[in-house]
């Protein structure tokens, strides 16, 4: 029988555990990414990159995809509706990063991104799915994923159809979220289709997990409950990395300790730091007040300081908001 905590291939690729951080929009940056990292993170993944940007020489989103300062391997993560494209992206992608693997976005349910033809699309067209995940494999040398959907509503699952023309296609593996479309983030996953796609995969490609895991026993039941290769946390992961240490210890010795505030605090300071360094202090203050209110959740006085939090503009007002902390 297979541990809690193991080994995971992705294609040649070795990695040395089984929980990765999933790619969310508008929080996993190179900053976000290396403090995962270094709480125990196994895998990551970039938010989602236009390939129509990158084709156009829109390097802007050249941020989005560099390789956080401790991440020897990572996923990119791309997405668009048009298979020359994405196999064009997928090269630049390549020749920019190094990165060790490219992931196709076919889960997405925003409406934008729908309306380009991909994301969710691509769960409900499995033809579409094959041709551009084809065109992608073919277009560079590392391995090629994909995250899908159950389907896009409940009269339309096909998270099958997806996950064959996937394989058919040369994928290395699938990562579901097993929700609708037409569910977004509302609701509950359901893992026992995530279970009947560990079954339907029968060891042919590893499959990987990801949807409510907000803790550390969610990941174990998710292994335990699916038979899934890895999980994924996403929303679980924010102001949280911590929860990668926490799962770690759970799933190898049965039980974690709590992580105390200041380090909460001096981790969130870690990501500050960096943020600043690969944008400016404008944009990583900004950005860090969602995150440090992530971070003060649980802590003493918490609603106080996220009062604070939401007027932070530079480095100072947040030394000055956590003085006792650090």
């Amino acid at each position: 029988m297979k541990k809690l905590y193991h080994p995971v291939k992705i294609g040649n690729l070795e990695l040395k555990g089984n929980l990765f951080l999933a790619p969310v929009a508008g929080y996993s940056d190179s900053a976000f990414r290396s403090v995962c990292i270094e709480n125990g993170a196994c895998f990551t993944y970039t938010e989602m990159v236009s390939a129509e940007a990158l084709v156009r020489k829109n390097f802007k989103t050249e941020i989005l995809m560099k390789r956080a300062c401790n991440e020897k391997v990572y996923a990119v993560q791309l997405f668009g509706g048009a298979e020359d494209v994405m196999a064009e992206a997928a090269r630049i992608v390549r020749e920019k990063t190094g990165c060790e693997v490219i992931d196709i976005n076919c889960g997405c349910p925003v409406p934008k991104i729908i309306r380009s033809g991909a994301g969710s699309v691509l769960t409900k067209e499995p033809e579409k799915l094959y041709k551009i995940a084809s065109a992608v494999v073919k277009a560079v040398d590392v391995p090629v994923t994909v995250k899908i959907r159950s389907g896009w509503d409940k009269q339309t699952i096909t998270w099958k159809e997806a996950a064959q023309a996937a394989i058919d296609a040369g994928v290395k593996a699938i990562t579901i979220h097993p929700r609708t479309k037409a569910q977004g983030y509302e609701g509950h996953s359901d893992w026992n289709i995530m279970k009947e796609l560990v079954v339907f995969a029968d060891g042919r490609i590893p499959v990987f997990g990801s949807g409510d895991l907000f803790k550390p026993e969610d990941a174990q039941k998710m292994i335990e409950q699916t038979g899934a290769d890895a999980v994924m946390f996403a929303r679980g992961a924010m102001g949280n990395p911590f929860i990668f240490r926490d799962a770690v210890s759970l799933l190898k010795n049965g039980s974690y300790e709590p992580v105390p505030a200041e380090e909460r605090i001096k981790t969130g300071f870690e990501e500050l730091e960096r943020l600043v360094s690969e944008t400016n202090e404008k944009h990583a203050c900004l950005e860090m007040r969602k995150r440090f209110s992530a971070y003060s959740k649980g802590i003493c006085n918490g609603a106080a300081l996220r009062a604070k939090i939401v007027h932070a503009a530079t480095v100072k007002d947040y030394r000055d908001i956590f003085e006792g902390f650090i």
